[in-house]
């Protein structure tokens, strides 16, 4: 179907979202909520774009594009609104391992400090109670993310959800239970979709915490996870001769950037026979 997006016609695919369109065509629309693997929940609003003749700024993940559609992704609205959103989130959660929120507050010039000196939520101290991973609410921006991961998109546990109202809003096991006595089956898939850091292995926390994380000299090489039949695809990260962490790519028709708690975690035998 035609469409135009800023002042150029495009054609876009049957059943296709803003985004999707935008992608097509070479334009770039930031996201922060939206991972092609996962449904949009719609919850940042980054990607709002605007669409000629409507009264509210559109989501592009989510909105499908329509014949004769005229969006324009940048314009004065459109960069006020990603900016007091920046702004929004800076203020009140630590961003300091997200890395593609960095970026973005140059680009549309957000200065969160103007709602306050420090994050509101930052006081939370991290919770560590099993060996796997951790979870520091303090930088959680509530994209949903890893409730849709471990929900029906996924893996199908339901050991997180959304909790509370308003302010009091957080990810939360059943319960508030801690996570050895939640349903979570530590697969992981979680800390592989979080974009801030809220949820993160607990052996490249300790690494952080310790200063002896160093992503700029690490490796990634792909292989086949040798636990089963399955064939999942790793991609293992090397630091200093040492496996560090373990993902999988987005676009293995495998996986789809998902494993288990073995794949994912079950590397440390190499480290202590190297």
């Amino acid at each position: 179907m035609s469409a135009t997006i800023d002042g150029r016609p495009i054609e876009a695919r049957a059943g296709a979202t803003i985004l999707d369109a935008c992608r097509d065509a070479g334009l770039d629309v930031p996201t922060l909520c939206y991972l092609e693997t996962l449904t949009p929940v719609n919850a940042c609003r980054v990607c709002v774009v605007e669409v000629e003749g409507a009264r509210v700024l559109a989501p592009a993940c989510s909105r499908r594009i329509e014949p004769g559609m005229v969006v324009r992704t940048r314009s004065p609205r459109v960069d006020l609104s990603r900016k007091l959103v920046l702004e929004l989130l800076g203020s009140s959660v630590d961003l300091s391992t997200a890395p593609t929120l960095e970026p973005l507050m140059r680009e549309y010039g957000a200065d969160p400090g103007r709602f306050g000196p420090a994050p509101a939520t930052v006081r939370q101290s991290p919770k560590v109670d099993n060996d796997l991973y951790m979870r520091d609410y303090s930088k959680c921006v509530l994209c949903y993310k890893c409730v849709e991961a471990c929900g029906t998109d996924a893996q199908h546990t339901f050991a997180i959800a959304a909790a509370g109202r308003g302010f009091d809003a957080h990810i939360s096991t059943e319960f508030d239970v801690v996570l050895p006595e939640s349903a979570c089956v530590y697969c992981g898939n979680c800390i592989a979709v979080c974009p801030t850091g809220a949820l993160m292995a607990k052996h490249e926390y300790d690494l952080r915490e310790a200063g002896a994380w160093k992503p700029e000299v690490q490796t990634a090489t792909d292989t086949t996870c040798p636990y089963c039949g399955v064939g999942c695809t790793l991609t293992v990260h090397v630091q200093d001769r040492r496996i560090v962490k373990v993902t999988s790519p987005l676009e293995s028709e495998v996986t789809r950037g998902n494993l288990c708690v073995k794949g994912r975690f079950g590397f440390e035998y190499v480290n202590k026979t190297g």
